[in-house]
């Protein structure tokens, strides 16, 4: 049969009980018991009992006859048909069912009629004609001859003979005209019967549109479940049940196509030896080389196979569409947005040329699918055919790196950070550029070969989503060591920015070797002067700050500002970086005069190189407010905090790592000022987000975990606090180690609720090893280091323990004076500690 592009006779259609109770069953079913109501009208309602079966109509449906098993996912097509083919308002009343190859026309047309030729829903008569064999008006003369008892004078042409039996056409009542695979209108436009509403056309064909004046039913493939009750009907319950999660696979791979579905399913019945799984990997083994998909059984109403139904539309193409076709393939098994096409691969050939060619061959053959705007995408097995095509041609090579050339350019344009805007922008490409990146990375250009993984990456890390970002940090790595070998800097950065990843994640000593490794294989390769070793000096020193390694940090911060600031300007995005960072960890330090006017500078050169709506302006705002919230310039740090938030929710969504961090340092402000209703919600919603987000174990969430039992321990709810301080005192040993500042911080707040709960013993040791770690991390005169020694003698002081009280306090306090200034809250607290001593 040809490529009929609306109901394709003898393809691959969902196949039917031959029973014609069975056929009713289902049409049954679909319009329900008592019939289908269109408008004031019932459509098939229940037939009386009648004492004499009416006599049959003519038809010739033995001409067609039904290889199917089992018909179903089609119920609501028919019901559809019907009301097409029976509204009253038309004077012409014409259905055209339209589909791609295999998916199930010629079928949906024979049980139609053979459903409607028991019911006698057409007295008239019920006539099929294969469009590809004899000519149509020869087959309409023949059936008027045969089964109407009409001879026309001989010597009228074939169209006078028609209209002769047009007009004397019995039986009377309604006449339904099947005509089958129609690849032309002009096939059949002289043979239609005459305008009136008695004579119902049905045709089927794989063009897309036949002709304008038509009613289209546009056949899709089938849905999940009823692809499965197909195969269940070939192979049995109980097999399909024994591996129900392949034979799901199984269908998807098939693509839900009804032909392929019934070619494997027989196969498989003829087989029983075989195992779904075997089948599974023996279609991804052979595609649609693959014996099963190749030949029909005589008893199918189909009579090719899946490839041999392709060819039909293949050559029906011109030579650019051929072309375009290969080319398509390329794209991944996803959506294809128009534009990477036009934009990115094919900028250099008219445009218009390319649509008229995607509209009038590709789509209008039901080769390539319509999804939503401009975006489109093939069916698996039509892909596939494709790519097979491809693989004869000569310039195959040559298209595939045009391919990746494009999705490379692609890739480029997603920033480290991308807005929610970004992300949307992009989403639908990403399945393209990761198959640029596995399936056809041996035709990347070597000086474009970490682009695809780049863009990757950025675009899951930049949301967040760390765990869907790792293999592509770890893919390119491991591509740019097998193509570039060890001593190349594309090497040296795909280490330095799985290292980040690594940090991100809260997993130092994974990443602090792949740091260094960095940072020796630039300096080797490019020499101490250049951004490269600035970026993995900045980065190696942001794992020391992590990991409060503030003295091996410091200087590394210093040496890549000073880089930065020879190589590329005073105004450039990563000066700002690095006059974070170097912030950053000045307050780290408790060196808040310090870090402030570096906080003000980053803040001011981000706003100036990158505008006031970046995620970088937002992050500026987040530290600067920290550093307020840090001194105790509440009303300062609150506007800094909102803008921040209000910002990051815009450009990043509300789901996103950076998010969260802002509803937990605005719940740490409002801690802070006592407005705990006002705290506790934002507390509960950053936990919850960074769960969702980083996974359970993060020190993100252990951070949150820490802040959510301060806060109940603030408000005395000491039951409720104990549990959550000591699951964040264990997720940070096991993720940052016993040596880190946020180890000491979990313990001084533990050791600070058994002293709200009077239980000092157990309380003391914890204010211990918190100072003694506190002191060797961040050294003695750190803010932490007083608040500590605050801690432990305001223990001493409720015991009674006044001597061992004083001196604590006055050492506090000297610290609190020197690094936080007189008028600082804690600096008040201590003072007020010191002088309520007896």
């Amino acid at each position: 049969m040809g490529y009929e592009l609306i109901l394709q006779c003898g393809k691959g259609g969902i196949r039917a009980m031959a029973e014609e109770s069975k056929i009713e069953q289902n049409f049954n079913a679909a319009y329900g018991v008592a019939g289908v109501v269109q408008g004031d009208q019932i459509i098939n309602p229940p037939q009386t009992p009648q004492a004499e079966k009416p006599a049959e109509s003519p038809n010739n449906l033995n001409r067609a006859r039904t290889g199917a098993v089992n018909f179903v996912g089609r119920e609501d097509a028919m019901v559809q048909m019907h009301h097409q083919l029976q509204q009253q308002e038309r004077i012409a009343i014409t259905a055209v069912v339209t589909g791609m190859a295999g998916v199930g026309k010629t079928e949906l047309a024979l049980q139609y009629a053979l459903y409607h030729k028991k019911k006698s829903t057409y007295p008239g008569g019920i006539c099929w004609v294969g469009v590809q064999g004899e000519t149509v008006g020869v087959q309409l003369l023949n059936f008027a001859k045969s089964l109407l008892g009409l001879f026309p004078p001989e010597d009228l042409n074939l169209r006078g003979q028609l209209d002769y039996c047009w007009a004397r056409w019995q039986p009377p009542g309604d006449v339904l005209l099947i005509l089958d695979d129609v690849h032309q209108y002009e096939e059949i436009q002289d043979y239609l019967p005459p305008q009136e509403q008695r004579f119902k056309v049905l045709i089927t064909t794989r063009q897309h549109w036949l002709a304008a004046s038509f009613e289209q039913l546009r056949l899709p493939v089938l849905s999940e479940s009823a692809a499965l009750a197909l195969l269940e009907s070939l192979i049995g319950a109980s097999r399909l049940q024994a591996e129900l999660e392949v034979g799901k696979g199984l269908c998807a791979w098939l693509g839900y196509l009804p032909l392929g579905l019934e070619l494997v399913g027989r196969f498989l019945k003829r087989r029983n030896n075989w195992t779904l799984a075997r089948m599974q990997q023996q279609l991804i083994d052979k595609g649609l080389q693959l014996s099963a998909l190749q030949n029909p059984s005589g008893d199918m109403t189909a009579q090719r196979g899946v490839e041999a139904a392709f060819e039909v539309s293949w050559e029906a193409l011109n030579q650019p569409a051929r072309d375009l076709g290969c080319f398509l393939s390329l794209f991944a098994l996803a959506p294809i947005p128009w534009r990477l096409v036009i934009e990115r691969c094919l900028s250099a050939e008219d445009e218009e040329e390319l649509e008229d060619i995607r509209e009038e061959q590709l789509l209008n053959l039901h080769l390539l699918q319509a999804v939503e705007g401009e975006v489109y995408q093939f069916h698996p097995l039509v892909r596939q055919f494709f790519q097979a095509k491809l693989a004869l041609r000569e310039d195959g090579d040559e298209l595939k790196r045009l391919f990746c050339r494009g999705m490379v350019e692609e890739a480029k344009t997603i920033p480290e950070t991308p807005t929610k805007e970004q992300v949307e922008a992009v989403a639908l490409s990403i399945p393209h550029i990761a198959e640029s990146a596995t399936e056809l990375e041996q035709w990347l250009e070597e000086e474009d070969l970490t682009s695809p993984f780049g863009g990757l990456w950025k675009f899951y890390e930049g949301q967040g989503l760390y765990e869907q970002a790792e293999p592509w940090h770890e893919q390119c790595r491991e591509v740019t060591r097998r193509r570039l070998g060890d001593n190349h800097p594309d090497v040296a950065t795909s280490l330095n920015n799985l290292a980040a990843l690594y940090n991100f994640q809260g997993r130092y000593k994974e990443a602090e070797p792949l740091y260094l490794e960095a940072l020796d294989l630039c300096k080797r390769l490019l020499g101490d002067n250049h951004p490269d070793v600035a970026t993995s000096l900045n980065n190696l020193a942001a794992l020391y700050n992590s990991q409060g390694r503030y003295k091996e940090a410091e200087p590394l911060y210093l040496e890549a500002l000073d880089l930065r600031k020879r190589l590329l300007g005073d105004n450039h995005p990563d000066v700002a970086q690095s006059l974070n960072n170097l912030a950053v960890l000045y307050r780290s330090q408790g060196r808040y005069k310090e870090a402030e006017p570096l906080y003000l500078e980053a803040l001011d050169l981000k706003k100036r190189l990158l505008g006031d709506n970046h995620p970088n302006v937002a992050n500026s705002l987040n530290n600067l407010a920290l550093l307020y919230n840090s001194q105790g310039r509440y009303k300062e740090a609150e506007p800094l905090l909102l803008e921040a938030l209000d910002l990051r929710k815009r450009l990043l969504g509300d789901n996103h790592p950076h998010v969260a961090q802002s509803l937990n340092n605005l719940a740490g402000l409002y801690e802070s000022q006592g407005r705990y209703k006002e705290a506790e919600p934002l507390l509960l919603e950053a936990l919850d987000l960074r769960k969702r987000l980083l996974g359970d174990n993060h020190p993100d969430v252990a951070q949150s975990l820490n802040n959510l039992a301060g806060l109940y321990e603030s408000q005395g709810r000491y039951t409720e606090a104990e549990p959550l301080y000591l699951e964040a005192l264990e997720l940070f040993k096991r993720l940052l180690g016993d040596n880190h500042p946020d180890v000491a911080r979990s313990l001084n707040n533990l050791a600070g609720l058994y002293e709200s709960q009077g239980r000092y013993t157990e309380a003391e040791p914890l204010y211990l090893e918190a100072l003694e770690l506190f002191k060797r991390l961040l050294g003695d005169n750190h803010p932490d280091v007083a608040r500590s020694l605050n801690n432990l003698a305001r223990l001493y002081n409720s015991q009674g323990k006044y001597e061992e009280a004083e001196p604590l306090y006055l050492e506090a306090l000297a610290i609190a004076e020197q690094a936080l200034g007189e008028n600082h809250p804690t600096t008040v607290r201590i003072r007020e500690n010191l002088e309520s001593l007896p």
